[in-house]
């Protein structure tokens, strides 16, 4: 990988890394009681609070998940393994890195992880 796009890669993988970081850091806040309204008679008090708070547990997980995913692309700029499948070592295609930068499979892997990965609960 030229020097130059190596530069631009890390420069939005780190770009990423900061708007991810901040994004946990908000949602990982307490809550001020009462900060969303109800409205109806038949929510209870805190409901709302209860489902906002549930929402924001869901997307700080997939800022999480998406965190790790940006450091482990950092990480493979740095041993210069970057733009090889962590799974089969098969290099991952241009497009693929450009549409995903901190992709660290190919599509073949990626695709068999989602095929693996536990239900989701209900």
């Amino acid at each position: 990988m030229p020097s130059s796009t190596h530069d631009a890669v890390r420069a939005q993988l780190e770009a990423k890394r900061e708007r991810l970081l901040e994004r946990v850091a908000d949602l990982s806040k307490t809550p001020e009681l009462g900060a969303a309204q109800g409205f109806g008679k038949r929510i209870g008090d805190g409901t709302v609070e209860a489902v906002s708070r549930l929402t924001d547990i869901g997307v700080g997980g997939s800022a999480e998940v998406g965190l790790a995913r940006v450091e482990r692309a950092l990480a493979k700029l740095d041993e210069g393994t970057y733009g090889q499948c962590d799974a089969c070592g098969a290099e991952i295609p241009p497009a693929r890195l450009q549409a995903m930068p901190d992709g660290v499979h190919c599509l073949a892997c990626a695709a068999a992880q989602r095929r693996t990965a536990p239900p989701r609960r209900r």
